[in-house]
């Protein structure tokens, strides 16, 4: 079979949060375990339950049932309640790698939340996957929302 070359171009990505929570840092930590898990959500279409596997090389996925589903990353450290950090392909159905981190800290009684995700793909000329790329950061900002407005005690 003959080898086809296309231009293609890599493209990087680095979107960085820092958001301020008046709870405590064990109670925001479990509540980031929970909504990158069974209470995700994706924004406009709801629910999208997922598994988080909360140790060092746990997978976080989405199962669909019946052995499909769609595998995002690993759990590449944990350090409860203070570091979550995955890696892995996220939403991205092409060669691509992402980082995230959750780093959380308590200063005078509320937790510093701080977010980073780094993505580097390779996305071919077909606009739908730039485009795409244009709505990651809605995505967290929906995450981090859920985040801060949880019912914390």
């Amino acid at each position: 079979m003959p080898v086809t070359l296309v231009e293609q171009t890599v493209h990087s990505l680095e979107i960085l949060k820092e958001e301020e929570i008046a709870a405590s840092i064990g109670d925001v930590f479990e509540t980031v375990l929970e909504q990158l898990g069974p209470g995700n959500e994706a924004p406009g279409t709801g629910a999208m339950p997922m598994t988080l596997e909360a140790w060092p090389g746990g997978r976080w996925f989405r199962d669909l049932g019946n052995g499909a589903g769609h595998f995002w990353g690993h759990v590449q450290a944990i350090k409860p309640p203070t570091l979550l950090e995955i890696s892995g392909p996220l939403f991205m159905s092409y060669p691509g790698v992402s980082n995230v981190q959750f780093r959380l800290r308590e200063e005078n009684g509320l937790t510093l939340l701080r977010f980073t995700h780094r993505a580097m793909a390779q996305l071919f000329s077909d606009v739908k996957h730039v485009e795409g790329w244009s709505h990651i950061e809605g995505g967290w900002d929906n995450l981090i929302s859920r985040i801060r407005n949880a019912r914390y005690k």
